[in-house]
């Protein structure tokens, strides 16, 4: 009997005790299990980010079509972000140095508060598929300003994807032929400001701010940056309006609604992105965005047709080339 147990434990028990206690091979399982949950949450960000910020643009036009004004709109998606968030940032904002906080208050501004006016105002000259579309011009400017101003470097696989899909982009702005009217090109130019203004909020938040968590950002920079929203607002004559107007009503819940889910969920959720995965691979949550506008736009009787799809096909394949040939969500 003594043998028996001798040669149990030595045929069976002993290689699953080694392999359990191979430390390398252990690692090696960890690791995998690790990067494929956090490739599988990166990925539902994502989707969950193009989901909300493609919904964004209509909500903005039926704000246009019911009697606010773009500056009303954009003010009450700010202010709303920030009253939602105010809470935690009262709590952790005693956490944060002066030199952070500015930082924090900086990554608002560029990250939210003057792109919703430049959005806005652009959305009163141009539909909302087409600034749906021209959003997705922001993993562009994350490369350039992230080569300018702070230093990165950027995969060539990445660059390619990006290149092919910004050639969607392109192809599904001259698929709207009303676009080459003079009138319409200074709302093109607020949306591209817009989209720069984004790939260099990107770069500064992986670079400045990546150990701060990123509901405390978002929270410290809508709450100040709503302040600013606020007393925008005061001046636009919001409060002198028949607020009780069914249209007015109407307006008001869409651009609160685009501040709560648009500006201050997905602010938080986009955060974590950049910080999970990167500059690039979080920018480019931008190509998946007209889809979802582009959907709305036709529900709502915008004009869509093959040229249109064929473009978001090629953005389409640009993303995938953009992740093709590495498993790193890295910048």
């Amino acid at each position: 009997m003594y043998m028996n147990m001798c040669n149990l434990f030595v045929h069976n028990i002993l290689p699953v005790y080694k392999q359990l206690t191979n430390t390398s091979g252990f690692y090696r399982h960890y690791q995998h299990l690790y990067k494929v949950n956090k490739n599988f949450i990166s990925w539902l960000l994502f989707v969950i980010l193009s989901l909300v910020w493609g919904s964004s643009f209509i909500l903005m036009k039926i704000g246009l079509n019911n009697h606010l004004t773009a500056y009303q709109i954009a003010a009450i998606r700010i202010a709303a972000a920030g009253l939602v968030l105010l809470p935690v940032a009262l709590r952790f904002i005693k956490k944060i140095s002066l030199r952070q906080l500015l930082l924090i208050v900086l990554s608002g501004a560029l990250g939210s508060l003057i792109p919703a006016f430049l959005f806005c105002i652009a959305e009163q000259g141009i539909d909302s598929a087409l600034a749906g579309a021209l959003n997705s011009l922001t993993p562009i400017f994350v490369i350039i300003t992230g080569a300018v101003f702070f230093n990165s470097k950027t995969a060539s696989n990445k660059i390619l994807g990006i290149i092919v899909a910004f050639t969607g982009s392109v192809l599904l702005l001259l698929s709207k032929g009303d676009i080459q009217q003079g009138q319409h090109i200074i709302y093109v130019l607020l949306v591209i400001l817009a989209t720069l203004l984004y790939g260099f909020n990107v770069n500064m938040v992986l670079k400045h701010l990546i150990h701060i968590p990123s509901l405390h950002i978002a929270a410290i920079a809508l709450a100040i940056n709503g302040l600013f929203a606020f007393i925008i607002l005061i001046f636009t004559g919001y409060f002198s309006l028949p607020l009780g107007d069914a249209g007015i009503i109407k307006a008001t819940v869409a651009a609160v609604t685009l501040g709560i889910a648009g500006t201050a969920a997905a602010t938080v959720l986009f955060y974590m992105l950049v910080k999970r995965a990167g500059a690039i691979f979080a920018s480019m949550v931008t190509y998946g965005i007209p889809f979802v506008a582009i959907a709305w736009g036709f529900y709502f009787g915008e004009q869509v047709g093959w040229k249109q799809l064929g473009a978001l096909l090629v953005i389409l394949l640009g993303v995938y080339l953009a992740n093709k040939r590495t498993n790193k969500l890295d910048a």
